[in-house]
């Protein structure tokens, strides 16, 4: 992977804003949130899955960049009708842990608090995959803090550099995941981190557990390595930035290192 990185970018932040106001609407129901499709995953052990459109990341490696960017794909849906969606297709396969993925969910955030208000008592576990940047916000943080709510914060690459290069935007994002994380532990959020591991050299990935440790030990027992999974969609956008990773993973599940 090419060492240098991007001196500029877009703000994440302005990011969120932006997409917000396509992805999201008022409505007597609430705040209505865009989704394009529901579906049971095995992750987690077997977890009833909402995808959501639009992101305020660019992540090269996406296997869903086509809902991130297509912000008027999918439909809009209230969040009682999503838990109810969730909760009945946990019910059908027997699963005990819902979630929201394939964007970024915490965009629109009324809609996401009151769907975590939804799934109180349903005897779910709600598992919140989001790369925390929005979570900077200490307010938006403590207001996860649900018993029933796991926070799953995943870090795009391992180094502020690696996260420019991989996402396109400021360097300065890097560093609002951490905060994110910060303000989830001191809320008392039950969380843990993954990172993308496979565009870092050893030393980088060394250099992010000790990071994690300082803020706190636990996150090191519990950290989760992601590597990309090479869909075609994924390779040619890599092959057209010029971005080869250390190591990743073919759609069939076998590892492959420093190709694409």
């Amino acid at each position: 992977m090419p060492r240098d990185s991007r001196e500029r970018g877009y703000d994440p932040l302005v990011l969120s804003r932006i997409v917000e106001e396509k992805v999201t609407k008022p409505s007597l129901e609430g705040q209505l949130r865009r989704y394009y499709r529901f579906r049971p995953s095995r992750f987690y052990g077997g977890i009833f899955t909402a995808d959501a459109v639009g992101c305020n990341l660019r992540c090269i490696f996406c296997w869903s960049f086509r809902h991130v960017v297509n912000t008027e794909s999918g439909r809009f849906y209230s969040a009682r009708e999503v838990a109810k969606i969730l909760m009945e297709g946990a019910k059908r396969r027997g699963f005990s842990k819902v979630r929201v993925s394939g964007a970024e969910p915490t965009i629109g955030r009324d809609h996401l608090i009151e769907l975590i208000e939804e799934l109180e008592g349903s005897g779910l576990l709600f598992i919140l995959e989001t790369n925390a940047i929005l979570l900077s916000d200490k307010e938006y943080a403590r207001d996860l803090a649900r018993d029933h709510v796991h926070v799953r914060v995943s870090l795009k690459g391992t180094t502020p550099e690696q996260f420019s290069i991989l996402t396109g935007a400021r360097k300065e994002g890097f560093h609002l995941q951490l905060a994110g994380l910060r303000n989830l532990l001191e809320s008392g959020v039950s969380v843990h981190v993954s990172a993308v591991i496979s565009f870092s050299k050893e030393e980088e990935v060394s250099q992010l557990l000790e990071r994690l440790r300082e803020i706190d030990p636990t996150l090191v027992r519990d950290f989760e390595p992601e590597l990309v999974v090479l869909y075609p969609s994924v390779r040619e956008r890599l092959r057209k930035a010029r971005i080869t990773p250390e190591i990743a993973v073919m759609p069939d599940g076998s590892l492959v290192s420093g190709k694409i």
